[in-house]
């Protein structure tokens, strides 16, 4: 480890403010498009994003610089984002349906602004390429779907993501064949 990276990882054991600031500054961003990536909406996203630096924050201390400080965050984004998916389908599974319903209009009946409806034109519009590849990537199992992001998204190294995901390189190789075959296949058939 570089002395550069080793003063920096001491600064933020030590929770100094600007070296915090600056860290918060450089990966939000990427956090919160891998979470998009993940399939998971604005507001989760952001849920999610939240989760994370709050991991980070409670065990920074111990953070022993084995790896890069982004490797470890998108290690707390990838059992963040797994906890987050349990949660959600466990409340799924006790929601009402008229709640649901009540919390898309308003007390006179009308939408609720983020609820409301896009024109069907601008909607076609916006869903065309990526709409489709969003929808094949929600098919993959969880494990190929963040290979995949964390390579062609975030272009992280293949250790990095090895460390993050906790497989070794032929793994990851064998998960990255299995997303492109299955993103392929899938663009194919719902694009006829």
């Amino acid at each position: 480890m570089a002395k550069n990276e080793s003063d920096q990882i001491e600064k933020l054991r030590k929770r100094d403010p600007v070296a915090l600031e600056a860290l918060v500054r450089q990966h939000t961003k990427h956090l919160y498009k891998a979470c998009l990536g993940l399939g998971f909406n604005e507001v989760e996203a952001e849920d999610v994003m939240q989760s994370v630096w709050i991991t980070f924050f409670n065990v920074v201390a111990q953070f022993d610089g084995r790896s890069t400080v982004r490797t470890f965050l998108f290690g707390i984004l990838y059992n963040k984002a797994s906890e987050h998916r349990r949660q959600v389908a466990r409340a799924e599974a006790t929601e009402n349906i008229e709640d649901v319903l009540d919390s898309h209009f308003d007390s006179k009946g009308h939408w609720i602004a983020a609820h409301s409806p896009v024109h069907p034109d601008k909607f076609l519009e916006s869903t065309q390429t990526m709409s489709l590849i969003a929808r094949c990537l929600e098919l993959l199992p969880s494990n190929q779907k963040m290979a995949f992001l964390l390579k062609e998204v975030e272009d992280e190294m293949t250790d990095e993501i090895c460390k993050i995901l906790s497989v070794t390189a032929t793994n990851l190789g064998v998960l990255l064949f299995r997303a492109r075959v299955q993103l392929r296949e899938c663009v194919d058939r719902k694009s006829r």
